[in-house]
């Protein structure tokens, strides 16, 4: 939802080198293409008109940008695979999926853990007025959030595998996400170790 804290996955993805993507960069863009201001009705209207095509669609651009960047990066292998560092993964993040069947999308091409923000609505609404971002119009902040449970965000929230509750300072957000990527990080190398010790076991089986 606007203003839970999302951003923070972002800036804990800039600190640590990870690959990071956005389904709000895709909408930002596409107004950038079109010559429009980023004001919150034309992004509005940009995001309303990509879901009509497809509710996956931004996702998708999503999925797209990934696979480029993976292809053009030479380490790309390493990208939520074990890494050399004791067994953790690398983890991509993705931001901004608003419905169920993004989710699926996602998981039909990649593993995937969903982390949902949750922060009250009048702490939200009070970030969201204090930000200053050029699309945080005071005026449409119920419209945004009736929007957005339209596109069927309350069903990734709801089955969301981690929660970060925001209600705190920032640094304990931050405390909060880092030990939860961690702890997504280690229990998926150990899964990823797994895989490859049975798929051993079974390729010198079928070979003997």
């Amino acid at each position: 939802m606007p203003a839970s804290g999302k951003n923070f996955a972002r800036e804990y993805a800039r600190e640590h080198g990870f690959p990071f993507f956005s389904t709000g960069d895709v909408v930002r863009e596409e107004c950038t293409r079109r010559g429009w201001e980023p004001t919150g009705e034309n992004l509005a209207r940009i995001s309303d008109e990509l879901r009509a095509l497809d509710p996956t669609e931004m996702t998708r651009r999503v999925l797209e940008m990934v696979e480029e960047k993976m292809e053009a990066d030479p380490h790309h292998g390493e990208w939520g695979m074990v890494a050399g560092n004791g067994g953790a993964v690398v983890p991509v993040f993705l931001e901004g999926m608003r419905s169920w069947d993004e989710i699926a999308l996602i998981r039909s091409r990649f593993p995937a853990t969903v982390v949902a923000f949750v922060v009250g609505r009048e702490t939200r609404r009070r970030r969201y007025l204090s930000r200053g971002r050029s699309d945080d119009d005071p005026r449409l902040f119920d419209e945004r959030d009736m929007r957005e449970i339209g596109y069927g965000i309350g069903v990734p929230i709801a089955l969301a595998d981690v929660y970060i509750l925001n209600e705190g300072t920032p640094d304990e957000t931050r405390r909060s996400f880092s030990l939860a990527v961690k702890s997504v990080m280690r229990e998926d190398g150990k899964r990823e170790q797994g895989e490859r010790v049975e798929k051993g076991i079974r390729e010198r089986a079928e070979s003997g």
